[in-house]
């Protein structure tokens, strides 16, 4: 199975919105339930659920082991800061723009 739109899937969207903190400054409290997929990079992806509403709290990935992902709509805030890095653009929808002045990967 293709895992190339695979965050598309996972958030219902047309892309995957996430803030990464340096795992030392994060604190998970209360449980959670875990899923773990591999990306097309051949990293394992650990997505952690809130065990009653489904949602994804966070995430960690094992080739970058000292990070923790967080979607940004975890948040619930709007005034959220703006993304600054952009990345498998080769997989974006053509009709979504990037912001200005963020970084490019594809």
């Amino acid at each position: 199975m293709c895992h190339c739109l695979a965050c598309q899937r996972r958030t219902g969207s047309v892309f995957g919105a996430q803030a990464r903190f340096p795992k030392s400054l994060v604190t998970v409290e209360g449980h959670s339930t875990s899923y773990v997929r591999t990306a097309d990079s051949g990293a394992k992806i650990t997505f952690s659920f809130c065990p009653h509403c489904g949602a994804t709290v966070f995430y960690t990935i094992d080739s970058d082991p000292e990070v923790v992902a967080v979607p940004v709509g975890a948040f619930a805030d709007p005034s959220f800061a703006p993304p600054t890095v952009s990345v498998y653009e080769a997989r974006r929808h053509p009709w979504v723009p990037t912001p200005e002045g963020v970084e490019h990967y594809d």
